[in-house]
């Protein structure tokens, strides 16, 4: 019996010494972390300083095909949206000055970006017609205001346009709306909408 207990606790103390874990040095950090290496220079070298390049001023865009002075164009944002108006000349801005004329369909002289306009086939004769209109012609009077004046003006309308460039635009329009056809004022007035089974992409303006 004696033995059997001796031969018992050898065997159990062998089983335990093989699952032991020795105490092994563990190194410390994350999964895959990379190891830093930081450079340092040397005195001699220098950093190469950025040029400044002056930026080309951008000129005015071209034309559309087919846009000429007396073109009637479709107007597609703005206050007059959906109007026609004739095409006088390109400004400096690159923007295309049109007019309606003010007597025919209530458009006045305006700047439109020729992205926000169709060119039509249809032509207007200018014949002697002078506009001497520049950028400045369109510029307003920047009147400073206080925050109380702007709560009470907040809800007002603009002004309105001066007397003088009422009168300067009829002696302007004038001429043009004398040579004018009764269809080509017909036309004019009218305002550009599409109906059912209408599709852009089908028309021939």
């Amino acid at each position: 019996l004696a033995q059997a207990i001796l031969f018992a606790a050898r065997r159990a103390s062998s089983c335990a010494s093989r699952h032991t874990h020795t105490n092994l040095p563990v190194k410390m950090g994350k999964a895959g972390q990379a190891r830093q290496v930081f450079r340092s220079y040397g005195k001699t070298k220098k950093c190469g300083s950025v040029k400044s390049v002056e930026k080309k001023a951008q000129g005015a865009p071209k034309l559309k095909k087919g846009l000429e002075p007396g073109s009637v164009l479709i107007l597609l944002a703005g206050r007059f949206r959906g109007r026609r108006a004739v095409f006088l000349k390109q400004l400096e801005s690159g923007l295309l000055l049109v007019t309606g004329p003010y007597a025919v369909n209530g458009v006045p002289l305006r700047r439109v970006n020729q992205r926000m306009c169709i060119a039509t086939s249809a032509k207007v004769d200018l014949k002697a017609a002078k506009y001497d209109v520049t950028d400045a012609y369109f510029k307003r009077d920047a009147a400073k205001k206080s925050k109380k004046d702007e709560m009470f003006t907040a809800g007002k309308d603009k002004s309105e346009m001066s007397g003088e460039k009422k009168s300067g635009q009829k002696t302007m329009d004038e001429e043009v709306v004398k040579g004018m056809a009764a269809d080509m004022k017909g036309y004019l007035k009218a305002r550009f909408s599409l109906s059912a089974k209408m599709y852009p992409h089908d028309l021939k303006f």
